[in-house]
């Protein structure tokens, strides 16, 4: 298997183990453990989004001068807007809410619960893309180690992401390989985004640092539209900043190592 192949499947990778913890236990998360998940993927997406996104886009505009910062401003809003509108055309339910978004439907709790995973699984997966297509063309600021810590750093928080969807499931009943299916079926958006876009950013290398800005708005916008806001729901905890904390500074930290 190629290194871009390895690569795109790793965070999958993450989503599926993830999800295989409900052949373990059968009881839903606990809300602590819940919060705490949640703010560490908040802190790798944050983190991701500015090292391995922003700052290469910004480089690659540098003979720009003063104005090198407009391709990386335009596809970051293009993709804030893209997730707004994803936002409010997909029904979804997040953990945690009794009242699901975006249009009416006869959907059921499982499947808008797997939507709404799915949804910040996309802009993660365009992120690898991305950043593949961007080692591919052989720019400076974006390194095989470098790529190679996006993708870790995805798998890692994946992980508690496969479970926040099976072992609720199977809380309320559902059998071991059901909930495991769905799991798996959350994050299997996320190869096909980075595969799609790799394709797509080939085709058109001069709008490389508009794809890596807009995939870095689009996983802001998961970030403080639903993961903030549902690391710190319910009782007052500072668990939820502490691992949004570490999330970020794991990020960091593989990044500079391996990049």
């Amino acid at each position: 298997m190629s290194q871009i192949s390895q690569e795109i499947l790793l965070p999958f990778l993450g989503t599926t183990l993830g999800a295989a913890s409900v052949f373990i236990t059968r009881g839903a998360l606990h809300p602590k453990l819940l919060r705490a998940m949640t703010g560490f993927a908040a802190g790798v997406m944050t983190a991701a989004s500015v090292w391995s996104l922003l700052i290469p886009a910004v480089g690659q505009t540098a003979a720009l001068g003063r104005w090198a910062f407009l391709p990386a401003v335009a596809g970051f809003w293009m993709g804030i807007l893209f997730l707004l509108a994803l936002d409010r055309t997909i029904p979804h339910l997040h953990q945690n809410s009794l009242q699901p978004e975006g249009p009416r439907t006869r959907l059921t709790r499982t499947a808008m619960l797997v939507l709404a995973v799915t949804l910040h699984n996309v802009p993660e997966g365009m992120a690898v893309g991305v950043v593949l297509a961007g080692q591919r063309a052989g720019d400076r600021g974006i390194t095989a180690a470098g790529s190679l810590a996006l993708s870790v750093g995805i798998a890692v928080q994946n992980f508690p992401e496969g479970a926040i969807v099976s072992l609720p499931l199977r809380g309320e009943g559902a059998g071991q390989g059901r909930a495991f299916l769905y799991g798996v079926l959350s994050g299997a958006a996320e190869p096909l985004a980075a595969a799609l876009t790799l394709w797509a950013a080939g085709l058109v290398l001069p709008a490389l640092p508009y794809l890596l800005s807009f995939a870095a708005g689009a996983m802001v916008y998961v970030v403080v539209e639903e993961l903030i806001p549902e690391s710190s729901a319910g009782e007052h905890s500072n668990l939820g900043t502490l691992f949004y904390a570490v999330g970020f500074t794991l990020m960091l930290a593989l990044d500079t190592a391996l990049g």
